[in-house]
């Protein structure tokens, strides 16, 4: 790589298909290391047996760890004015998606035996190689949806499209992995261990979520590689040749950050769907593990759920261009608000109709969410815009990691504090599958009302904070466009 080499570049062509194909093939790459993180509570505390307890300090402390890593990352990345044969963002994610081939399964080396401190540090060192390696190749993604295309309609293309390869990407171990990871508890004279209910208890494999996580390593690494050999970039980040870049003041970034309306309502929202996937992730295994009493299905179901998100997707361009994101997105959330109710307060019971109910909630909260995620990239990447108007300076690395570092931070909390509330329902994680019928109910309640606040901040966030409706957006776009216009003349 050269450096004091010039690293604004323009490229004409035309916006593409494979454009957006190519970042859903980026954000699938990131979910093939990023969908077995809802499976760390379960395998630490019922396959490790390291103590709930002790995993949710553990957790919270390597989560504030990743929130204040990404901030790094990305001032690093926006300070860096070398020349990239793919392009400064490109060339981040290739050397990431390299580590992320094996980082994953370092989180899921099957030991159970080992001693307490040794799992520890397993724990730990395990995480944290994951966690640099996903950095430097996720916060450049997010970062690159900005640079693809100015145009709003494209971005929102690229949007909805990274949400199908986010989708797709968590689609793979939801419905298969359950099929692979779960068997039933069996005596030393194999015999069918029974819970107080009488139905059979399910143990999770540990050493078979091991493997699964090299061989998702693999496939995302082939999918980062496919979206680096494809990915055009048209918009210019305007950085001359041999020019100094400014120091970075982490105090005077996040008092941009804070000042954008746009970024903070996006990334509250982002804080309330991550609080209710990653919070509820446990809950909903052992929801489906003692009280539906069917932990194989739980993939089956939260994928007929996803149907919505596949069928707005393709709608979703066109609905931006006629009615704005933030508007489509404030009728998304509350949709998420009305099923996050219902499912807390109708007749959810244990069979067949219980199980319907549920599954009817889930299609309609998730038919909120997909109207929102799809075009939720699209929000970070006008917030970027967002601050380059305001302020006159483009920081896209600073803004989306500064989003990401909140993002991670309710990704580390929510399973914590969901875990923490778990045990205090009478949860104990090295009984596996044979929790009491009392705690199997309160996982009932649990999900529910996670799902309810997780719908509630993302309608904060954006009905309340975020302020770029379409008619803002448009005034936005136009004032920048002459700013660059007469810069050029």
């Amino acid at each position: 790589m050269k450096k004091d080499a010039k690293t604004a570049v323009k490229a004409p062509d035309r916006f593409r298909l494979l454009d957006s194909v190519s970042y859903a093939a980026g954000d699938f790459g990131c979910n093939m290391s990023f969908a077995l993180k809802g499976t760390l509570t379960i395998f630490w505390s019922q396959f490790m047996g390291l103590g709930d307890s002790l995993y949710a300090l553990l957790l919270i402390f390597v989560q504030i760890w990743d929130a204040i890593n990404d901030p790094l990352i990305g001032s690093m990345i926006d300070a860096d004015r070398r020349q990239y044969k793919r392009n400064k963002f490109l060339s981040y994610i290739f050397a990431g998606s390299f580590g992320l081939l094996i980082a994953g399964a370092l989180c899921f080396i099957p030991v159970p035996n080992a001693p307490h401190i040794i799992k520890v540090i397993l724990f730990l060192a395990g995480y944290v190689i994951w966690d640099a390696f996903y950095t430097v190749a996720n916060v450049p993604y997010g970062s690159l949806l900005s640079l693809i295309s100015a145009d709003p309609k494209d971005r929102a293309s690229l949007s909805a499209w990274r949400s199908v390869g986010s989708m797709i990407g968590n689609m793979v171990p939801m419905v298969i992995l359950p099929f692979i990871i779960w068997k039933d508890r069996v005596d030393e004279n194999g015999q069918l261990v029974l819970d107080e209910a009488g139905d059979v208890i399910k143990d999770l494999q540990g050493y078979n979520v091991f493997w699964a996580a090299l061989i998702m390593g693999v496939l995302g690494f082939i999918s980062f590689q496919f979206m680096i050999r494809t990915t055009k970039i048209r918009v210019s980040t305007d950085v001359k040749i041999n020019e100094k870049a400014p120091k970075f003041n982490v105090f005077r970034a996040f008092g941009n950050f804070i000042k954008n309306r746009p970024a903070v309502g996006a990334t509250l929202a982002a804080m309330g769907m991550f609080l209710g996937m990653q919070g509820s992730a446990a809950a909903v295994t052992v929801l489906f593990q003692t009280y539906f009493k069917n932990p194989e299905i739980s993939g089956v179901v939260q994928l007929f759920s996803m149907i919505p998100i596949l069928c707005f997707t393709p709608l979703a361009r066109k609905a931006v261009d006629k009615f704005g994101k933030k508007e489509l997105c404030v009728v998304g959330s509350l949709c998420s608000v009305i099923a996050g109710f219902a499912m807390l307060v109708l007749p959810i019971t244990p069979d067949a109709t219980g199980l319907a109910i549920y599954i009817a909630c889930q299609f309609i909260y998730n038919l909120g969410l997909g109207i929102y995620s799809t075009v939720s990239w699209a929000l970070m990447g006008d917030a970027i815009d967002y601050n380059e108007w305001k302020t006159g300076k483009r920081e896209e690395g600073v803004v989306y990691s500064l989003h990401s570092f909140f993002r991670k931070l309710a990704q580390g909390a929510g399973p914590s504090l969901a875990l923490v509330i778990m045990v205090a329902l009478g949860y104990i994680g090295e009984n596996g599958g044979a929790q009491t019928p009392e705690v199997a109910l309160n996982m009932r309640y649990l999900v529910a009302a996670l799902f309810l606040f997780s719908a509630l901040l993302e309608f904060v966030g954006l009905a309340l904070i975020y302020n770029l409706n379409k008619k803002n957006l448009a005034k936005m776009n136009e004032e920048l466009a002459a700013r660059k216009h007469a810069s050029a003349e």
